[in-house]
């Protein structure tokens, strides 16, 4: 089986060197031709804190791989949101009858994914890591995280063992029958991480500190209340563990896993979120709006005003408009509005 990875930054060149370097077949995707002409010609590189490794990469730009009607099996899809549909349609015709797409991605992409090609050929994914793009054909490795597949109603099909088998080449891949929960539970948490990405301080500092708590508390909690409403439970990973947090609140044991949590991410390279770093170094629009107004808007068809997402997703629109400047003093207008709508 060959595996296309559409998207060979962060997560795409980590998981396709990590598969390559484990015997499968891999073919890279990306639109960006200088990358692709140095894994071409040099291999994929993934650099870590204490290690590195490269791999011979056969790479394609767009424009490159449709000019040779090349046939696809399985595509790991692993763009940013925004970009879902518009990168997976121009491969739709490339496919054959038992051919399906996988989302390396953040949010509900599973949903955009199903309408371009089907949601008998749309399998979930569930990936928590921290890397980076460095340079053409070299990706920093940050930290290691958790990764489960499964399929959007909810069984454990004989596709999904077979590629949590393929998987094990990168690391400890698991097969779920709840990929939602895992979906949600990272919205959560990654809403919380946005918020952390209004500031230029690092993301273990806010889970280090309990003054920071609350809000981080108010704004995970919005999410979990929409994921409730689905009738989704949300799942733990990588000691975040959001049935802490709602729907009962356990202290003092939220706030120890904080701090475990704190620990954890000292130990990585990455220090601060790729939404951040879209923000304040590649000066570029972020995949925020396609995490959270997907949110927002199931939260309000459920009657819930979702005040605390809505304004997270403002200010990030207009740190990326150019019209407010990162610092903690957006924390403190996300925390204003906490005291308002009394979520905590």
């Amino acid at each position: 089986m060959t595996i296309t990875i559409i998207g060979a930054g962060a997560i795409g060149g980590v998981i396709g060197a990590y598969l390559i370097r484990s015997g499968e077949e891999v073919v890279f995707i990306d639109r960006d031709k200088v990358h692709v002409d140095a894994m071409n010609k040099k291999g994929l590189t993934i650099q870590m804190k204490d290690d590195s490794f490269t791999v011979e990469a056969k790479a394609y730009t767009i424009e490159e791989f449709l000019a040779a009607k090349l046939p696809v099996e399985t595509i790991f899809l692993a763009v940013k949101a925004q970009h879902t549909k518009e990168a997976i349609e121009p491969f739709k015709p490339l496919m054959k009858p038992d051919s399906y797409v996988v989302s390396f991605q953040n949010g509900l992409c599973e949903y955009d994914i199903a309408e371009v090609v089907g949601a008998d050929r749309t399998v979930g994914c569930f990936i928590n890591l921290f890397a980076d793009y460095l340079e053409p054909g070299k990706i920093e490795y940050g930290g290691v995280g958790s990764l489960y597949i499964g399929e959007t109603d909810g069984t454990v099909s004989e596709r999904v063992l077979d590629l949590k088998e393929r998987l094990q080449g990168w690391g400890e891949a698991k097969a779920t029958d709840n990929i939602f929960g895992y979906l949600w539970s990272k919205l959560a948490y990654g809403a919380m991480l946005t918020a952390t990405a209004t500031t230029n301080e690092e993301i273990a500092g806010f889970f280090a500190e309990p003054k920071l708590h609350p809000v981080l508390n108010a704004v995970g909690t919005e999410v979990l209340r929409v994921a409730e409403k689905q009738g989704i439970t949300a799942e733990p990973f990588d000691n975040w563990n959001p049935a802490l947090l709602y729907p009962h609140k356990k202290e003092p044991e939220l706030q120890t896993s904080y701090f475990q949590l704190a620990e954890r991410l000292r130990g990585y390279t990455k220090t601060r979120t790729g939404i951040w770093r879209d923000l304040a170094v590649r000066k570029r629009k972020t995949e925020v709006p396609q995490q959270l107004n997907p949110v927002i808007q199931i939260g309000e068809e459920h009657g819930l005003a979702m005040p605390l997402t809505r304004k997270l997703l403002s200010l990030i629109q207009e740190i990326e408009n150019g019209k407010r400047e990162m610092g903690m003093d957006n924390l403190r207008e996300l925390e204003a509005v906490m005291q308002e709508s009394g979520i905590s």
